[in-house]
């Protein structure tokens, strides 16, 4: 089954705690499909030319203010243009008195109209940073997302290969565990990638042979976190014989997820092997060179500068 576009009005609606000021028959199937938002300025002076019907409509003190001036009939009038077009909602903002006659557009057209008791700028900046995250393209990974020295880290690889063990070694070690099994990852912009955990599995890990565990709370709210932006994917797989594994780190490796180029680890699994520690080495090593210091590439140089030296040497 096809995933609806957007997210239902209800739910923007409860988070911001907006007044339902009237209510169409299809309230609960409104969707919200953009994150921009509209301040119909041109709009109540009959302006409709590259209008986004699909936007939310803010009204704020200015277009009050002239909406104000005009007469009850011609108010009426530009609500009911601007409900027939068909807007998700119209949202009042700074509690300013809401037009009888908006409302009886409102019944007429069968449109939504809510109201804030925020600026309308704050109400505006909040909701379109909300929006983003919410609507942003999202994919669900089977793999377990954690916080490692506040790196975000996704290890992944076959069932089975120690990934929720290493989770829980790392929780006791002190770091925070966002997501066991399925995490889920949104592309909130052109570089960034935030993991979380659904809902109906957060802050539970399974481990085999003894099943399911609350993590938060066997060892309290600070070893769990809510979400996290993807600085390193992490594979981890069975060590094979023969297998050429890098040695020095000077090979770059990326894994795309929704089209973004993540930095990411080959880890070879064997008995005696303390993955818990190798990852936090991992981490580290990541953040220096997102910090700008490569210690593989800092190493290479240093040893061609003594071969280099010793070369000289011989033929002095």
């Amino acid at each position: 089954m096809e995933r609806p576009k957007g997210i239902k009005l209800s739910k923007l609606v409860d988070h911001f705690g907006l007044a339902v000021l009237h209510k169409p028959e299809a309230y609960d199937t409104i969707r919200v499909q953009t994150a921009d938002l509209n301040r119909p300025g041109l709009q109540v002076v009959g302006f409709y030319d590259y209008f986004a019907p699909e936007r939310l409509q803010v009204l704020g003190m200015m277009e009050h203010t002239f909406l104000a001036g005009l007469t009850s009939q011609a108010r009426r009038e530009t609500f009911v243009r601007l409900f027939a077009t068909g807007i998700p909602a119209l949202i009042f903002c700074h509690q300013i008195e809401v037009f009888s006659e908006c409302l009886e557009a409102a019944a007429e057209q069968g449109a939504t109209v809510l109201e804030s008791p925020r600026d309308t700028s704050d109400f505006m900046a909040a909701c379109i940073a909300w929006l983003k995250v919410e609507l942003a393209p999202c994919i669900t990974r089977h793999g377990v997302f954690v916080e490692v020295y506040g790196e975000g880290l996704l290890l992944v690889g076959e069932s089975g290969v120690g990934k929720s063990e290493t989770a829980i070694e790392l929780v006791k070690r002190g770091h925070r565990l966002i997501a066991d099994d399925a995490v889920e990852l949104r592309r909130t912009s052109d570089t960034a990638l935030v993991g979380t955990a659904p809902e109906s599995i957060r802050h539970y890990i399974e481990l085999r042979g003894i099943g399911v565990v609350n993590v938060r709370r066997l060892f309290g709210i600070g070893v769990v976190k809510s979400t996290e932006k993807v600085d390193l994917v992490i594979h981890l797989e069975e060590w094979k014989d023969g297998a050429l594994y890098d040695r020095l780190g000077l090979d770059a490796q990326f894994t795309e997820i929704l089209g973004i180029q993540v930095p990411s680890l080959t880890i070879p699994v064997k008995p005696g092997r303390n993955l818990a520690v190798i990852i936090e080495v991992a981490a580290m090593n990541n953040r220096q060179k997102r910090m700008g210091y490569d210690s593989a590439l800092e190493f290479t140089k240093q040893i061609n500068k003594y071969f280099e030296a010793n070369a000289a040497g011989q033929y002095e």
